[in-house]
């Protein structure tokens, strides 16, 4: 009887042992950092489309928004596609200094060296007017022939940036020296931008509009609905440059709930688009 008793006050006791390990195992898990593939084909098909068609794809399908307020592009000519490498900044503090790997093994030369022609190194910045890297550093950028910097901070040297030829979305210009504020910490994680969540791998689309973040797990989603829209919106461009009028007779449109008797519909029709070929009518949504 005593022996029994001990054993059930040895199990409870395990028990309460083992539920303490796995609470404290849950509060340091995390998700992946990475949240799905894009192929190259995928990759230029989305950056075939504009920031306004991603954005209202998004929207459609019920997604949080994904625009980068803080980013517009250093020089009209700058737009950008690509996979997002990620690099957050955290503020300045003197143990932070001490232990981030120093020179050469920074966090941010290692997400440089991830770049290419389709990847965009998207920075997380403490503030807007902080300074995220000059000419010297970003030297390195267009030696990789990166696809785009995008960040929701500031750049340095506006002119020799702009001469490096690579796209780069920025919330401004500044003089400030940036290791006094803040100091890279991360690689390839997941960042916010301008309040906006971007895994390492999201598309990152830019256009002289702003900067989109497409997520890796819908991308393909996003791009049939995006393009789907993009189409319908250039019929009715089309159309009302032929018979001038107010545009309400065709748009706004909301995917997916396009009727095929409505005055909408039936130019669709004329032009081949039904509900047998086009996720956007009444009953064809698929998503």
């Amino acid at each position: 009887m005593l022996s029994s008793t001990f054993r059930r006050a040895a199990t409870a006791a395990a028990s309460r042992s083992n539920a303490t390990i796995n609470i404290a195992q849950r509060t340091m898990a995390m998700g992946p950092a990475q949240g799905g593939e894009i192929s190259d084909e995928l990759l230029a098909k989305l950056g075939s489309l504009s920031t306004q068609a991603l954005v209202d794809g998004l929207w459609v399908m019920g997604w949080p928004s994904a625009q980068i307020d803080g980013a517009r592009p250093l020089h009209p000519s700058h737009k950008c596609v690509g996979r997002a490498v990620t690099l957050n900044f955290v503020p300045a503090r003197p143990d932070i200094a001490q232990d981030k790997p120093p020179g050469g093994e920074s966090p941010e030369y290692e997400a440089f060296e991830k770049c290419g022609p389709n990847e965009v190194l998207v920075m997380s910045s403490v503030g807007p007017w902080e300074s995220i890297g000059g000419d010297i550093k970003f030297l390195r950028l267009k030696q990789r022939n990166i696809g785009g910097l995008v960040s929701d901070g500031s750049v340095r040297d506006t002119d020799e940036i702009i001469n490096y030829g690579f796209p780069c979305f920025s919330y401004s210009t500044t003089a400030r020296q940036g290791p006094a504020a803040m100091q890279p910490w991360e690689c390839n994680g997941v960042i916010s931008v301008s309040g906006v969540t971007v895994r390492p791998g999201d598309a990152i689309v830019g256009d002289q509009d702003g900067v989109v973040v497409v997520p890796a797990k819908v991308a393909d989603k996003v791009y049939s609905i995006a393009h789907g829209r993009e189409e319908i919106e250039e019929i009715v461009k089309e159309e009302l440059i032929k018979n001038p009028g107010p545009p309400g007779k065709y748009y706004p449109f909301m995917s997916g709930k396009i009727k095929v008797d409505s005055p909408l519909g039936q130019l669709l029709a004329t032009k081949g688009i039904t509900p047998e070929n086009s996720n956007q009518f009444e009953g064809s949504a698929d998503w």
